[in-house]
């Protein structure tokens, strides 16, 4: 089901430094509820309409929002745009995994197994091959080989809590446990996953992130960290957010190995050098923007502010110096 384009307004906030920012904000339907986003091969810009059970599609140049129905009872959490291009769901409203094609906007829908039902489907990464593995707080990991239709659901450690998950550039998986409180790595072809404790005790491990060097950048909720995890000599190293009671989500990383954060404390993305271990933050224009992930390509982070129920992208310069 195709629903048509609505050309929407566009705000625009300049946040200028030395360093080049400027914010952009288009605004959404009431309803909308975008819950992650992801961004295309061409520039548009996919996300999770979680309320209304769609996918949306922003085309950057002029504002224009499509939406396309993804089946009865939707309800994504996840946007990823896989190796082929097209955006991928984690719906939990259907318990399924949901791909659309972005020419003919088709939907494909993947159903979990019947003994896998409520699951709480969260994320999505691929791997080396091409398989997509996905995470469920209500205690599961699985993935999914789209060419063959062959899927796989695993037993997490520690029971509910599994959330965000990440490829790495030689194409390893690693997830993180919101409950759980651990990172932890699978084994591509039989599943088994190995948990890797952070240093912080109960830090709330809430999404992850892989850098160009293979490390894993973690966004600590409870804790208000964000930390890393070097596979290469097992190393650790963490890091509070400025602020008081900092609330860490949202974490990506971008080309240039800077490590950009979604802190709801401070209603702001902040944007972290491993480099310098400085951090520079980027507040919303509007209160309680709850921006639950984002994610860009290079010059850009595109960002869905939840709770205004706005897409933001940060248009930014790389440092000179």
């Amino acid at each position: 089901m195709r629903c048509p384009l609505v050309a929407l307004a566009v705000l625009a906030v300049a946040s200028m430094s030395a360093h080049a920012q400027e914010s952009k904000y288009y605004e959404l339907s009431k309803g909308d509820y975008p819950h992650d986003v992801a961004v295309g091969p061409n520039g548009e810009v996919w996300y999770s309409g979680q309320n209304r059970g769609i996918a949306g599609r922003l085309n950057p140049a002029n504002g224009e929002i499509g939406r396309i129905a993804l089946g009865k009872n939707s309800a994504p959490h996840g946007v990823i745009v896989g190796p082929d291009g097209a955006p991928w769901f984690t719906d939990g409203g259907q318990n399924a995994i949901v791909r659309v094609d972005p020419a003919t906007k088709q939907v494909k829908i993947w159903p979990l197994p019947p003994e896998r039902m409520h699951t709480n489907l969260n994320t999505a990464a691929f791997d080396g091959k091409g398989r997509i593995w996905f995470t469920g707080q209500n205690g599961v990991y699985g993935r999914l080989n789209p060419t063959a239709g062959d899927m796989k659901v695993w037993d997490a450690p520690k029971g509910p809590g599994p959330y965000g998950i990440t490829g790495t550039p030689n194409g390893d998986i690693w997830f993180v446990s919101l409950a759980g409180s651990y990172l932890a790595n699978v084994d591509l072809e039989t599943g088994a996953a190995t948990v890797y404790e952070p240093p912080t005790k109960d830090q709330g491990a809430r999404r992850v992130w892989s850098d160009s060097k293979g490390r894993l950048w973690i966004s600590e909720w409870n804790s208000g960290n964000v930390s890393v995890y070097d596979p290469v000599d097992k190393s650790w190293k963490q890091w509070k957010l400025p602020g008081e009671k900092p609330r860490t989500y949202a974490v990506w990383v971008d080309p240039d190995d800077k490590v950009w954060l979604s802190e709801w404390a401070a209603n702001a993305i902040a944007r972290f050098d491993p480099t310098t271990e400085k951090f520079e933050s980027f507040p919303s224009n509007r209160a309680n923007s709850d921006v639950r992930e984002m994610i860009g390509r290079k010059g850009e982070t595109w960002i869905a502010e939840s709770g205004t129920e706005r897409i933001r992208v940060i248009r930014h310069a790389e440092r000179t110096n």
